[in-house]
């Protein structure tokens, strides 16, 4: 993570004690990650028959318990390397700002992890087994992302690694475990959603590009360069956005879809929001900006096929 020359940090972030040490440890802004993939697969669902909403509520807690662990393994692993102190942006701060004792940041990831798959058996017991062997590997994943000795997110394929996980695996697990059956338009479908996922991380990585430079991490945006970085975001968006008025003209997705459009503007705010920005607090807007795309987008794309089940268009 990038650090700035700032005595007072957790006043600049507006950092409070108490519960909100807790809350910031989460890394609330991703957990729109876990919650969209699973909305738009058990949407998708929904406009074939009627969803099992016990399945529905477990599968997003799961997903979300799998997100916060894996936030707070990066949490972990990052204070363990030396890459996190008391001055740097874009982390929960808990350990290095807060006290939180590192163990116990770790115990916590892998309680996370177990209830996540407590609600798996639950998950597999309702539908299928098969379901057990993609959630064991997508949480060696969620850990081999900052864990093991070749931490996943110091390297290019950080933002690919994420959107896969988070976004066309769990909408085709949410999917499943709904219709026990897939399809190639499923699969479609989740790609605009891994692409939104995979540019949270890339923001996250224009912002620290420096700071990860200095400590030996090769991603995208330090690949890129500042220019380059944010010209690759603003493909990504586009290509997102492209996909999605394809997938309606294809009748893959109702006409209803197109109010997913309505997120473009907070796409192009966080573009915005990183042009001409050096300092890793000035760019704090943009990349909220790029998370609420995120979920502005996923969001939109579910009500839209529930507008669909209510009033079908074509």
């Amino acid at each position: 993570m990038s650090s700035v020359p700032n005595q007072n940090m957790k006043a600049s972030l507006n950092e409070r004690e108490g519960f909100q040490v807790w809350w910031r440890l989460l890394r609330p802004h991703t957990l729109t990650a876990a919650f969209v993939p699973v909305f738009v697969g058990t949407m998708l669902a929904a406009m074939e028959q009627p969803i099992n909403l016990g399945l529905f509520a477990a599968m997003l807690l799961a997903s979300i318990l799998i997100q916060a662990a894996t936030n707070m393994f990066n949490e972990y692993y990052d204070y363990v390397r030396g890459l996190d102190n008391e001055n740097s942006v874009g982390i929960g701060g808990t350990i290095v700002r807060d006290g939180i004792s590192p163990s116990v940041v770790r115990s916590l990831a892998i309680g996370f992890f177990v209830m996540a798959g407590l609600l798996g058996i639950y998950i597999c017991i309702a539908s299928s087994w098969w379901i057990a062997v993609i959630g064991l590997v997508s949480m060696l994943f969620g850990y081999l992302y900052t864990g093991g000795p070749y931490p996943i997110a110091y390297t290019p394929f950080g933002e690919l690694t994420a959107g896969f996980f988070m976004g066309t695996i769990i909408v085709g697990i949410s999917y499943y475990i709904q219709r026990l059956t897939i399809s190639w338009e499923v699969v479609l479908v989740s790609i605009p959603v891994a692409i939104f996922v995979g540019t949270i991380l890339l923001a996250n990585n224009i912002r620290d590009r420096v700071g990860d430079a200095e400590n030996g991490r090769r991603t995208l945006a330090i690949l890129f360069g500042h220019k380059g970085s944010i010209r690759f975001l603003t493909v990504l968006f586009l290509i997102a956005y492209g996909l999605t008025i394809a997938l309606i003209i294809f009748s893959i997705l109702p006409y209803w879809s197109f109010i997913t459009l309505f997120s473009v503007g907070k796409g192009y705010q966080a573009i915005q929001g990183f042009k001409g920005k050096s300092q890793p607090l000035e760019m704090m807007p943009a990349m909220v900006a790029t998370a609420k795309t995120n979920t502005r987008y996923g969001v939109l794309l579910g009500i839209s096929m529930l507008l669909q089940i209510s009033i079908p268009l074509g």
